[in-house]
């Protein structure tokens, strides 16, 4: 006798989160997602359709498969996987979930689905990001961008949140993490900057007024010490 599983007929599509990595396309025309286990190797956009990783021909999700898109239920236990460090870069996407799928007690593994929003995580410095910036590492034909501020940007190639999401398309919003809450108790300076990081940039304008008074004294003839 063979058992089939029960079938649901829900009126509105499920929605579900998941993390995943923020990507860019060789050409800079297209952003995306890229998955942060089985599926890292395939980007995909934010409209759809799973693919099985290994391969083979059937459809998206197998029973006998763990292929097709994978998230959980609740908002909370994707942000606990943000913990990891190894995640510590990605971004919270919620997700409707389209097509047939297979629940699980803690999430879905589903055929389409749709990225309705992205919640990038705060810059490496910890201020809020305002960018997406090449991270330096990504597949055949995708660059990874990870959040980043104007401060931390640097060279790299870099792009609004707003144009991130233009590119990515299908009405997607993306939106920044508020940074953490300084922990330390101490008074923090302009841009969140914490004593330590206030005492290295006193000690390096000390360095440049020393450098300054010793050009002067060159100039002036004053070799005084």
């Amino acid at each position: 006798m063979r058992l089939r599983l029960p079938e649901e007929r829900p009126t509105e599509p499920p929605t579900g989160y998941k993390i995943a990595r923020p990507v860019l396309s060789h050409d800079g025309t297209r952003a995306g997602f890229t998955g942060v286990s089985l599926g890292a190797g395939r980007p995909y956009g934010v409209l759809d359709e799973a693919a099985c990783a290994y391969g083979r021909r059937h459809r998206a999700p197998h029973r006998r498969c763990d292929c097709g898109f994978h998230c959980v239920h609740d908002r909370a236990t994707a942000e606990a996987l943000l913990c990891t460090a190894e995640h510590r870069g990605a971004a919270l996407l919620e997700v409707t979930v389209l097509g047939a799928y297979i629940r699980f007690e803690r999430g879905f593994r589903y055929a389409r689905q749709r990225v309705r929003g992205a919640t990038v995580p705060p810059c490496g410095c910890g201020a809020a990001a305002t960018l997406l910036a090449d991270a330096g590492w990504g597949s055949p034909g995708w660059r990874v961008v990870e959040a980043a501020c104007g401060r931390c940007r640097g060279g790299r190639q870099a792009l609004s949140l707003a144009e991130f999401a233009r590119l990515a398309g299908e009405g997607l919003k993306v939106v920044a993490a508020e940074p953490p809450v300084s922990g330390g108790g101490g008074p923090e300076g302009p841009g969140g900057l914490g004593m330590p990081e206030l005492m290295a940039e006193a000690a390096l304008l000390q360095a440049r007024l020393d450098w300054f008074q010793a050009e002067l004294a060159r100039f002036t003839g004053d070799q005084r010490g």
